[in-house]
């Protein structure tokens, strides 16, 4: 495996460069003063908002592309490089299967806010690990703003309990089992391989040298836009099937042992 030519490195956040605890490691942060130093872009993609996944890159925060929102917005440095919203009727045609849907939490997610029903602390409490700026509303239909994705929680299965309900939504929109807990819904161009493809094509970077980390189904899309595409060990299998390379678990500093490699060659 040679990766002397890489020049762009993209990864997923939870389940790939966070731990197990939602934290970065300060080796990686080490590795990417290196990774700098050769003029390595890095893209850091995640179904979380944007202000969250700054927050966990505070450091490296100017430094970096950030995808957010599986790559339905993408900004580098105050400069927004993909936007692509969810239409209204779509929003509300989402919601209204939801209302019959038992115990699942539905999140409209804004360029800098979410948005939620303030009808569970427990969830309300789990969310702020993912959503650092979000308000409680009445009624989430009656919201006339911008909306990127709908994510939607079970604090048991989301492939169980709330993929089966929104599955058939796929015809024409993006429907994406993001984590154990999580589904997002999205316009059909709102993913991550769509905002991948697009920094990419502005930086001149082929998939010949684009190396990419992933765990969880969103990670599909961007997976295929890289030569050298990576499973996490606890990866789900249909990304450990269509990821070229393995390498070791996120509690194991499995993108780290990666990019020690690159950084040698």
């Amino acid at each position: 495996m040679d990766l002397s030519e890489i020049k762009m490195v993209v990864t997923d956040m939870d389940g790939t460069l966070l731990n197990s605890n939602h934290e970065v490691s300060d080796y990686f942060f080490e590795l990417f003063k290196e990774l700098r130093k050769r003029d390595i872009v890095f893209v850091a993609a995640s179904g979380r908002q944007y202000n969250s996944i700054v927050d966990k890159l505070d450091p490296i925060k100017d430094d970096i592309v950030v995808l957010a929102e599986n790559g339905g917005f993408a900004m580098q440095n105050g400069t927004e490089l993909v936007s692509t919203p969810l239409h209204n009727d779509a929003k509300n045609e989402v919601l209204s299967i939801l209302e019959n849907v038992e115990d699942v939490h539905p999140v409209l997610c804004g360029k800098q806010n979410a948005y939620l029903l303030g009808n569970s602390r427990e969830f309300e409490n789990k969310l702020s690990e993912y959503y650092t700026a979000y308000e409680v509303l009445e009624d989430l239909k009656s919201f006339k703003g911008e909306v990127m994705k709908i994510a939607i929680y079970h604090s048991e299965s989301s492939e169980k309990y709330i993929y089966p309900s929104v599955k058939h939504l796929e015809a024409h929109l993006k429907v994406k089992v993001s984590g154990e807990n999580w589904v997002d819904v999205s316009d059909q161009n709102a993913h991550k391989g769509y905002a991948l493809q697009k920094v990419q094509e502005q930086y001149a970077i082929s998939p010949t040298q684009t190396l990419v980390f992933g765990d969880y189904n969103n990670d599909l899309e961007m997976l295929a836009l890289a030569d050298y595409s990576f499973a996490m060990a606890n990866a789900h299998p249909n990304v450990k099937k269509a990821a070229n390379y393995m390498t070791a678990s996120n509690d194991d500093f499995g993108v780290e042992k990666v990019l020690e490699k690159l950084l040698d060659s």
